[in-house]
């Protein structure tokens, strides 16, 4: 036992940070002592190599690709899946052809966050909450271009004494009054009567280039605009030849407590998420 515990061919190593590239201490050693074999090679390729490792997978800081994978969306053919399972839906159900995909965040009256998919067809807007682990659609809201007569792009605005405000920029696209809106509908969360949808950039906008496309709010727009014009002029009611209003103005959202939304957006639970064994 003492011969092996004495055994000249083993050296300490010692272990240092993945920016330090200076030789260890046992390589000043083992260049003293002229022992060059493999024994003394090793730690030191080694220690290189993590550092080299880490510096490929993690090139940008600010890039963790562990946090996207939280979103069920970025799973590797996940939104392709949605996209022709919804291309199929609604070109059987109504026979329209879809133009664009987007996918965003709908804000609802309440300031809750929604995972939304968005389609786009000559005549209609879809807005789609869509089922990411079933890979099914749960809810479908379908809105006449013609119908729509007002789009707002600005910052979010909230009343001086709310509890519950966010930073950013977003679009509100609006098909009657906010007038015309019940005090029931108003002040129910979980209200379908609202005559208008909010809508903001999807977290996972920067993940890659291809979400960077589908969930750009200003590519949306862009398409938003011309299809709602061509729709009035197609129109053979009332909205035959009247005029889109667009305005740049702040995007009130008229919450004040806002605790449910509080504890909603930051535990993420208007987005479909792995998260471990509980389920949302």
């Amino acid at each position: 036992m003492s011969t092996i515990g004495n055994f000249e061919g083993f050296q300490p190593v010692s272990l240092k940070q993945d920016d330090d590239d200076q030789p260890s201490e046992a390589d000043h050693l083992s260049v003293k002592e002229g022992q060059v074999g493999k024994e003394d090679r090793r730690p030191k390729q080694i220690s290189r190599q993590s550092s080299v490792t880490k510096s490929t997978l993690y090139p940008n800081p600010y890039h963790q690709p562990y946090l996207s994978r939280k979103y069920l969306v970025t799973r590797p053919g996940t939104i392709e899946t949605a996209m022709e399972d919804l291309k199929g839906h609604i070109a059987e159900a109504s026979g329209e052809n879809i133009q664009g995909f987007w996918l965003l965040t709908e804000i609802d009256h309440w300031n809750n966050e929604k995972e939304k998919i968005l389609m786009l067809t000559d005549q209609t807007l879809f807005i789609c909450k869509y089922d990411f682990i079933m890979l099914s659609c749960v809810q479908m809201q379908k809105i006449p271009l013609h119908a729509i007569c007002r789009i707002c792009l600005g910052k979010f605005v909230f009343p001086g004494i709310s509890l519950d405000k966010r930073p950013g920029e977003g679009l509100r696209i609006s098909w009657g009054s906010p007038d015309e809106q019940s005090l029931l509908s108003r002040w129910n969360p979980w209200s379908t009567e609202v005559p208008y949808a909010t809508f903001t950039e999807h977290p996972m906008k920067y993940t890659s280039e291809k979400f960077l496309e589908i969930c750009k709010l200003s590519g949306f727009t862009s398409k938003l605009i011309p299809a709602i014009q061509n729709a009035y002029k197609t129109s053979t009611g009332s909205e035959r030849g009247k005029e889109l209003m667009v305005l740049t103005q702040p995007i009130l959202i008229e919450t004040y407590t806002g605790l449910m939304s509080f504890i909603g957006n930051r535990n993420k639970l208007g987005y479909s998420l792995a998260r471990g064994s509980i389920g949302f």
